[in-house]
């Protein structure tokens, strides 16, 4: 198995999703993955990091941790923040709502996707597998 990963920190901010579909896209142009996967993955990864943002519930000043790893032709988008570990469940959205609707948009489009304790300290890390994300390998 071939497996490519990376890593990055971004503050807490309503800038958070916009640097986060950046330099996602900038790492799957350098692996190579398609555009349909690249363009789901960069809808999941923003709805993750947008909850994040609004929702985590985390003290001022603790950042978001961001992973992608690629490996056996799927690509996982993982976000991690201080907030604590809740069930999260899609929530139905009505055509008059102006948000409420990132968890569904997660749950139609991956095909896996959940939540763990973060790896290292407190916090989550909620996490979107998307297929077809074989391209080149490093």
């Amino acid at each position: 198995m071939h497996a490519d990963e990376i890593f990055w920190l971004l503050p807490r901010s309503d800038h958070a999703p916009r640097r986060a579909r950046a330099r996602l896209r900038k790492q799957l142009t350098e692996w190579g993955v398609d555009q349909d996967p690249a363009e789901t993955a960069e809808l999941l990864l923003s709805e993750l990091v947008t909850n994040a943002v609004r929702h985590s519930r985390a003290p001022q000043g603790r950042d978001i941790g961001v992973r992608l790893a690629r490996y056996d032709g799927v690509l996982r988008v993982e976000v991690a923040d201080a907030g604590d570990l809740v069930e999260l469940t899609p929530q139905a959205a009505t055509a008059w709502d102006e948000s409420g609707r990132g968890l569904a948009i997660v749950a139609a489009l991956a095909v896996r996707w959940g939540q763990c304790p973060r790896r290292h300290g407190i916090g989550k890390a909620v996490w979107a597998e998307v297929r077809g994300a074989s391209g080149r390998t490093s």
